[in-house]
């Protein structure tokens, strides 16, 4: 994606809005779990241990970072996730915070090799990308300063299926959505749609999060971009399970909790009554 194009966009609200088809159901393919999701969510946490903290910086700067050829690592954000600009710089000890020019937008920045370094053992062997994977071995690896690092352990690829970890909570901090939509069956009926979407420019990763949950890709010919989304019951399910277990840091973790809520009306059936 262009990263200064999408973090200029206002990310403070949950997409709400009514639309009159979709590709998938929802309302009509409910089927009562053995166990219902928790009224309560679980309490917010920090990525705890540094290999977790490492899948979900490894995930925020796929979607939203690059490693520059100056050797430096940067990440962009919206204003409103200014917050979490500033608590990478605390965890991670080094990094600048600035403001974008003209865009409601900050960019996280490490020049230092030792700083850098410290990205390098945080992500090691957890991205994903195969674009920012590049980065990493001909912008920084490769170059002077950092022969103990190509001398070392060899860096891999994570091409594994294995998403027990923080690396889709860093990822969709920067490029996912939750999103409810009301459908217009009938002149009275209306049914409910919880959909997570997720937006990049190309589709492999996206490929993988549809491995984890389900759901479909489409193409914008006209932005030539990609994304993923579900409005499945059932996959609304997995999609708490994951983000309930591995915790959004962005200010999305409130429009997360907005769309969890509107799961357990619709989990209740309280949807179909008027107040629901």
């Amino acid at each position: 994606m262009n990263l200064l194009k999408q973090i200029s966009k206002p990310a403070g609200n949950i997409n709400f809005y009514s639309i009159d088809s979709s590709p998938e159901t929802l309302c009509t393919e409910i089927v009562q779990p053995a166990e219902s999701i928790s009224l309560h969510p679980p309490v917010h946490q920090k990525p705890f241990s540094n290999d977790d903290f490492g899948h979900y910086l490894a995930g925020l700067i796929e979607a939203d970072g690059y490693f520059g050829i100056a050797k430096t690592v940067s990440i962009y954000f919206h204003s409103f996730d200014i917050g979490l600009a500033y608590y990478l710089r605390e965890r991670l000890g080094v990094g600048y915070v600035s403001r974008i020019k003209d865009k409601e937008a900050f960019e996280f920045t490490i020049y230092s090799n030792t700083g850098v370094k410290k990205i390098l053992s945080l992500v090691y062997n957890k991205i994903r990308c195969e674009k920012k994977f590049t980065q990493i071995i001909n912008n920084i690896v490769n170059t002077d300063g950092f022969v103990d690092i190509r001398q070392g352990l060899p860096f891999a690829r994570n091409v594994s299926n294995d998403f027990n970890n923080s690396w889709l909570a860093g990822f969709a901090d920067a490029d996912a959505s939750f999103q409810i939509k009301l459908v217009r069956r009938t002149e009275t009926k209306q049914e409910a749609r919880l959909n997570f979407q997720v937006n990049q420019k190309t589709a492999p990763l996206l490929e993988l999060i549809k491995g984890q949950f389900g759901g479909h890709i489409g193409h914008r010919k006209t932005q030539d971009t990609y994304y993923y989304g579900t409005t499945s019951f059932v996959r609304a399910r997995k999609v708490i399970e994951y983000f309930d277990k591995f915790h959004l840091q962005s200010n999305k973790y409130t429009n997360y909790l907005k769309w969890r809520h509107a799961y357990l009306i619709i989990q209740d059936r309280r949807h179909l009554t008027p107040a629901g």
